[in-house]
């Protein structure tokens, strides 16, 4: 390695913008944190565009605030001196005979080029930095892919490509399918991912130059050393929120950037969040199930989206990992529960649980039938024909259980029928599975993103309602989102609806319910902000809101839909019910 500035500090060697050369002469940069010991190393590498140089603190203050007040835990034993968004801290890495490995993805940062995020040309670039980095003198040839979100996201794709020198893979709180996880739940528009494009990702884009922070880091500035105009930046982008837009559908685009499980073989520990329903507890639980790797655990745990990432906690789980896999260190992984669950308890009371299997071998699939006649959910059919009509673009209507006899555990993926009719050729279900307590207040939670997230949501526009038989289990329906088959106006249709995983110990007294509804879940009498990743004000589902105007025309989605029950539509909604061991 040559032409980058290497230093002593704070105990570790230092490599600054270490240059790494792709197939087509782009140069893009990387940090490398490794002991100052001469030695062989394995990596710890992440890629992804919030800029290596950028501080935290500086990026991300309300996390930072969160994470110092809430969790000192998460900044003891370091001086935070180069703590990045969503990455693992080097000062807690290299000690222990790790090097950490930052790398600028293509167009942001430190790294010149066109920013398109997840593209096929950035997986490229993300498999060759992990070859480059395993060639290294300082490292032992074994690579470990690490991070959050994005930096967990993407490394679901790149594992895809099967890298010969990828060792172990740590995806924390990472959608896997960036179509159902991301973009289009249940085939309706997300507004997050143009949201984040350009409140983030855009922010950090290399060549923002003095426009951008100096870094607190190093001194230097954290998008690269050059001004360029606007619109010279907007010419060195793709325009993602207008992709997401036209790609409406699981076409080409999508499928580029949607990974083949079956090609995933790297050992793997998923970690996801209940809390996150919008964007990554889907793609944690899927991943698991569906990789190929023989040698996968999942964990699913609870609180903000960042936290346990940084907690003792987590900080032990990943490197009880990584020094199995990538040092051969005998650090108990042998013994590691195949899925270890936080099971949440209102009151944000979690209970660590290990179990062998997901979904659970012992579950009771249970079906509450949802009676319209008196709103009540049941486990018997209604016997009489019912319809219910609502504002297709209001609040609907919500059934309940009675209050419950006994405490019951619901852990596991959620799916509901539904049989609707509709006075246009559309319409869009939103399903929110939510507990109340005997007062009916509604129990909430703190989600990844919201500090008032119900217990578990579900999506599908009636037009994606095709199945893919192949996929489809009776508690995850899949749906092929590859056409569009509009509805005859007064037909009445049977649409299978996902509810991502969930999990609570619903305690007696209370009352379970289902929202059947035409918008977005609103915590009652709730709007003010809460740990921001925007800075827009949430109400209880987070930036995670579809409400986009192109994607639902009031001449399509507006007017009356119609709720079906009774004999012949035997609407309910599938529960995944925990016995106790």
């Amino acid at each position: 390695m040559s032409g980058y500035k290497s230093e002593i500090r704070d105990g570790m060697r230092i490599d600054w913008d270490v240059p790494i050369e792709m197939d087509d002469g782009v140069v893009l940069r990387c940090d490398v944190y490794r002991p100052i010991e001469e030695g062989n190393y394995p990596a710890i590498l992440s890629y992804g565009p919030y800029a290596k140089w950028l501080h935290l603190a500086d990026g991300y203050p309300a996390q930072w605030k969160v994470l110092s007040e809430k969790y000192p835990e998460t900044l003891s034993g370091s001086s935070n001196k180069y703590q990045n968004w969503e990455l693992a801290d080097p000062e807690k890495w290299v000690p222990d005979g790790f090097a950490c490995v930052r790398v600028d993805s293509r167009g942001a940062g430190r790294s010149p080029g066109y920013m398109e995020v997840w593209a096929p040309r950035e997986t490229k670039d993300f498999y060759d930095c992990i070859e480059w980095t395993a060639d290294q003198s300082w490292c032992n040839g074994k690579v470990g892919l690490n991070g959050i979100s994005y930096y967990g996201m993407n490394q679901w794709i790149v594992a895809t490509l099967q890298p010969p020198h990828l060792a172990a893979m740590c995806v924390w709180e990472g959608a896997a399918d960036l179509y159902r996880d991301f973009s289009h739940h249940g085939g309706i528009l997300c507004l997050f991912g143009d949201l984040w494009y350009r409140d983030t990702v855009t922010l950090r884009q290399h060549g923002r130059g003095e426009r951008d922070w100096r870094s607190r880091i190093n001194g230097e500035w954290s998008s690269g050393p050059e001004t360029l105009t606007d619109e010279e930046l907007n010419a060195n982008r793709t325009d993602f929120g207008n992709d997401l837009l036209e790609h409406a559908l699981v076409d080409d685009y999508w499928k580029a950037r949607i990974p083949d499980f079956s090609k995933i073989k790297t050992p793997l520990l998923s970690a996801g969040n209940w809390g996150g329903v919008g964007l990554h507890p889907r793609g944690n639980v899927e991943g698991y199930v569906q990789s190929a790797s023989e040698e996968k655990w999942l964990e699913m745990h609870g609180l903000d989206h960042f936290t346990h990432f940084y907690t003792d906690y987590g900080v032990a789980l990943q490197k009880r990992f990584f020094g199995h896999f990538l040092k051969g260190e005998d650090t108990g992984w042998d013994k590691q529960p195949k899925v270890s669950l936080q099971v949440r308890h209102p009151g944000e009371k979690f209970v660590e649980r290990a179990e062998n299997e997901w979904p659970l071998a012992r579950t009771e699939w249970t079906k509450y039938y949802l009676h319209s006649g008196t709103l009540s959910l049941k486990t018997n059919p209604q016997s009489n024909v019912r319809a219910r009509p609502y504002d297709a673009l209001g609040k609907g209507l919500i059934y309940l259980t009675p209050p419950l006899d006994e405490d019951k555990e619901i852990t596991g993926p959620v799916a509901a029928k539904v049989y609707i009719s509709s006075d246009t050729e559309d319409a869009d279900i939103f399903l929110v599975l939510r507990v109340f307590d005997p007062d009916m207040r509604e129990v909430t939670f703190q989600g990844s993103n919201d500090p008032h997230t119900p217990v578990g949501h579900g999506w599908l526009r009636a037009s994606h309602r095709k199945l893919d038989p192949r996929k489809t289990l009776p508690y995850r329906p899949y749906h092929t989102h590859d056409e569009v088959q509009p509805l005859m106006p007064g037909e009445i249709y049977e649409l299978d609806v996902e509810i991502w995983p969930t999990s609570i110990v619903v305690p007696a007294g209370h009352q379970i319910g289902l929202s059947v509804r035409g918008k977005d879940y609103v915590h009652p009498g709730f709007e003010q902000p809460p740990m921001p990743v925007t800075g827009r004000i949430y109400s209880g589902v987070g930036p995670f809101k579809h409400n986009h105007k192109k994607d639902r025309p009031l001449e399509v989605f507006g007017g009356k839909v119609s709720f079906h029950t009774g004999p012949d539509h035997p609407a309910h909604i599938l529960l995944p019910i925990i016995p106790a061991k």
